[in-house]
């Protein structure tokens, strides 16, 4: 252990994960006149995966933090804005019809004597779903409007907004910013990682050795840095999130199709499409069980879902390791990004936690070799995130009825995977899912408004009785209507918001 100053961070591996890092690290330590040397090493010949194209909400807080300007920022990654995720085919379809609910970002406010949730419960209007009638997300896609209105400051809205948009130029355009803030770039790649017991003392390249007091690994998958440090420090979720393949597949829109403000997750028979709108094409992909299915019938199988009527410009297949590291921060290593671990994209939290790993290090990289006990505690922080997404991605799996693949069928049984998320389940048959149900986890972005969405959309809702009256429920839902219907009225259509930013 030392109280030394870091002098110097060495990030391998670039990408949305490499430069966010990169970005974080340089306005950390310099902006006020400190003097730690970033370097980033990144070889152009090892693409990134690039097709994860859609955020949660609150990565707006780390692009506002870094001070970039946001319309720049959509410009340049062809990005749409993001109201939240439909969901469709989770279960089987009810009178014929596709089986679909919305789950937004936004928090609502109580706007009655009762919580929303059972107010819309004990609803005399039950043929609306949770969301038609509690969220103005839920409205404003109804009626192709987006979270701005005109007048609308950067990364504001009349509701939570997160983004799709072009992870490879989005990787770009981070290069650029972090590269006018300072850091140093290094395009070149690493041929040999050399270590002395669990620190790496340089990295090898075609362009000289580079030493540095911290060394972060944003490597993807392959994880060429922590892996060298410690090789048995994984762990795997696929028993539980068996969908470990996906294959990749960049559309043309026809001229009538203007982009959706929202992503849309069809569930197909071993795992589900998602469907992502940028201001200049269509992303999709099928995740699915590779156990269950060859590349060729998932690319068949995803091809016949999305028809044949669009022009596609690329298809790629990708390998996933799901699961995270036991220790993300061996030695003087960081593992950050897809390098650390990775929960299935179901809702878009992988530069979430990105900005979790790196935000961090603001209370724990405090010096250039801090205890052990500072390792441990950032260990267990980021070991207790992914915890918390993965009980929450097995939610969407587990509450399913379909039965009509072996793949849905053991997806029903994934809740003990989950420690004590059967109990709660069971538990929410018969009160709603509340803030103290969740207490005391490291949850970092899904509460319990979150969970009523997935729950009440999945048909999971609780039996209650609460001593109240239609009157107050009905007036009730005629405020919630009132909000939807201010937030429609102050809102911009998607199409005129691009058609502005583009200007």
């Amino acid at each position: 252990m030392s109280d030394k100053p870091i002098s110097s961070i060495t990030i391998v591996g670039g990408g949305s994960s490499g430069w966010m890092t990169a970005m974080y690290l340089q306005k950390l330590y310099n902006q006020s006149g400190g003097d730690v040397k970033i370097t980033l090493i990144e070889s152009q010949d090892i693409g990134t995966i690039g097709v994860g194209e859609a955020t949660v909400h609150t990565i707006r807080f780390f692009f506002a933090a870094m001070g970039l300007d946001e319309a720049e920022l959509l410009r340049e990654t062809n990005a749409t804005l993001k109201s939240g995720i439909m969901f469709r085919n989770w279960m089987k379809p009810k009178v014929g019809n596709t089986h679909e609910y919305f789950h937004p970002f936004e928090q609502q406010r109580p706007l009655g004597p009762i919580d929303n949730a059972s107010t819309w419960v004990h609803s005399p209007e039950a043929e609306l779903s949770y969301a038609d009638a509690t969220s103005i997300s839920a409205e404003l896609i109804k009626h192709q409007r987006c979270p701005k209105a005109p007048n609308s400051p950067p990364y504001q809205g009349v509701v939570p907004y997160g983004y799709h948009l072009d992870a490879t130029l989005m990787g770009r355009y981070l290069r650029k910013k972090a590269c006018e803030a300072g850091v140093i770039h290094v395009e070149s790649i690493v041929t040999d990682v050399n270590t002395d017991g669990e620190s790496i003392t340089s990295v090898t390249t075609p362009k000289g050795e580079f030493s540095s007091d911290i060394f972060i690994d944003c490597t993807g998958f392959k994880g060429l840095l922590i892996e060298k440090l410690r090789s048995d420090n994984w762990q795997s979720f696929e028993k539980e999130l068996p969908c470990n393949k996906a294959v990749a597949i960049q559309r043309k829109y026809p001229q009538d199709m203007p982009p959706k403000s929202y992503t849309v997750a069809t569930a197909l028979s071993n795992g589900w499409v998602w469907e992502i709108d940028l201001s200049n094409r269509q992303g999709t992909g099928y995740v699915y069980d590779g156990n269950r299915l060859t590349k060729e019938q998932a690319e068949a199988e995803l091809r016949a879902h999305l028809g044949d009527e669009l022009e596609i410009l690329r298809t790629v297949h990708l390998d996933m390791r799901i699961g995270c590291r036991k220790a993300f921060w061996v030695g003087n290593c960081i593992a950050i990004g897809l390098s650390g671990g990775f929960i299935e994209p179901l809702e878009s939290t992988g530069l979430h936690i990105v900005n979790v790993g790196a935000r961090l290090l603001a209370t724990h990289l405090s010096s250039a070799n801090p205890p052990q006990a500072v390792r441990d505690s950032y260990n267990r922080t980021l070991n207790g995130v992914y915890e918390d997404l993965r009980q929450f991605i097995i939610l969407h799996y587990c509450l399913t009825d379909r039965d009509d693949t072996e793949f849905w069928r053991e997806a029903a049984k994934t809740a003990k995977y989950a420690k004590g998320l059967q109990d709660r389940i069971d538990i929410w048959k018969h009160k709603t899912c509340e803030y103290m149900d969740l207490a005391g986890s490291f949850n970092t972005i899904f509460t319990d408004e979150n969970y009523r969405f997935v729950l009440y959309g999945m048909d999971h809702v609780p039996a209650i009785t609460l001593p109240t009256t239609r009157e107050a429920l009905t007036a009730t839902l005629a405020r919630l209507k009132a909000q939807q219907q201010q937030a429609l009225d102050a809102s911009m259509s998607h199409e005129a918001f691009l058609a502005k930013l583009a200007k």
